[in-house]
């Protein structure tokens, strides 16, 4: 199907729309950007570039998609923001793109991004996440697949979020939150595994069972999360699961909730 482009639109020339893109009453396409296939812009959309956009995406009303970095370092160098396929950015969100020269922000695919979420320069956001109404990121934070951020949590620079992690509404993320946990809180603690996602993922018990032994050896056998990454290592017969937590605490330089 051919695009549609409403008549109070303004596309820059220099855009480039793929098939069946929908461009809604009032939205603003700047030169540089690329918009996928099948992806609709409901009304008052912005994307800024250089961004490219990929297939079937849909952003509602206000959406800011694109803009140049808030970091006071920016000094307008070429920077670039990359989104994947299927994803919805609901109401008023707003996306950054890099700082650096030639730096990007990225997010993957089959993401949904409720009203007022916001991602930060640098950030790189993982598939299939869940952001809940003004779930927010500081510039660099990395959020793994499947991660939910509650509503109003907001991240501090630099903290990673892992895969299949959840944080409750309002929390204040400071460190990095490992996979499969759930944090909660003021600053946020993990509280427990997100058992009930895991289960939803089709996690088997056996694993559900093993990532629990490890956030055990993690959270409540009183030491530091460096020796207790050593104590999982030294286990035999270890789940990907459990390894890919080890891997990650391992690389933390924020620490871990």
């Amino acid at each position: 199907m051919a695009t549609n482009i409403h008549p109070t639109a303004v596309v820059d020339p220099g855009a480039e729309l793929g098939e069946d893109v929908e461009i809604g009453p009032y939205c603003v396409i700047y030169s540089g950007v690329k918009i996928g296939d099948g992806s609709r812009l409901q009304n008052h959309v912005t994307i800024d570039g250089p961004t490219t956009i990929g297939k079937e995406n849909t952003f509602f009303a206000y959406a800011s998609i694109g803009q140049r970095s808030q970091d006071l370092k920016y000094e307008g160098e070429p920077t670039y923001l990359e989104v994947g396929d299927g994803n919805t950015f609901r109401e008023f969100c707003t996306v950054n793109r890099g700082t650096a020269p030639k730096s990007k922000t990225i997010i993957g695919s089959h993401g949904n991004f409720l009203a007022y979420s916001h991602i930060a320069h640098d950030c790189i956001v993982g598939d299939h996440v869940i952001f809940s109404n003004n779930g927010t990121l500081a510039g660099h934070v990395t959020v793994g697949d499947y991660a939910i951020m509650g509503g109003l949590t907001a991240v501090h620079q630099f903290c990673r979020i892992g895969a299949h992690a959840i944080t409750g509404g309002c929390s204040k993320i400071v460190q990095d939150v490992p996979p499969y946990m759930i944090a909660d809180g003021n600053p946020g603690k993990v509280r427990a595994i997100n058992s009930v996602g895991l289960s939803r993922r089709g996690f088997s018990e056996e694993s559900v069972a093993a990532i629990k032994r490890a956030q055990r050896v993690l959270y409540r056998e009183k030491r530091n999360y460096r020796e207790a990454v050593e104590v999982l290592r030294e286990e035999e017969d270890r789940l990907p699961e459990v390894d890919l937590l080890i891997d990650f605490v391992a690389a933390s330089e924020r620490g871990i909730s």
